[in-house]
């Protein structure tokens, strides 16, 4: 794949993903060839940010998890009341690694 896309894509997406995973989604690119360009640039990733402000304004009731696909931790969050509260705050420091971990995951299948 061209480089310039490569870098494009990587400037415009980059904070979706772990820092450190950067630079191996950056080695697959250039190795794939054009044909998974379209599929990879119709990917719609969660946005960190997004999901942590949802976390800490209504992450008692597990619409976080829900978000970002973890439905069996969202029914729990929620039965529970986010775990009396302790598991919605815990999820304010965990919720955006585990949003990149999702879209990492999202990204793979086409790397």
């Amino acid at each position: 794949m061209d480089a310039q896309k490569v870098d494009m894509f990587l400037m415009t997406n980059g904070k979706f993903f772990q820092s450190q995973h950067l630079n191996y989604i950056r080695e697959r690119l250039l190795a794939a060839d054009d044909s998974k360009w379209a599929m990879i640039q119709s990917i719609e990733y969660k946005d960190p940010t997004t999901i942590i402000i949802v976390s800490l304004l209504a992450g008692g009731f597990g619409i976080d998890r829900f978000l970002i696909g973890d439905t069996g931790l969202g029914v729990g969050k929620l039965l529970t009341c986010g775990g009396m509260g302790i598991w919605s705050i815990v999820d304010w420091f965990l919720i955006m690694d585990a949003t990149r971990q999702k879209n990492m995951e999202k990204l793979q299948p086409f790397l």
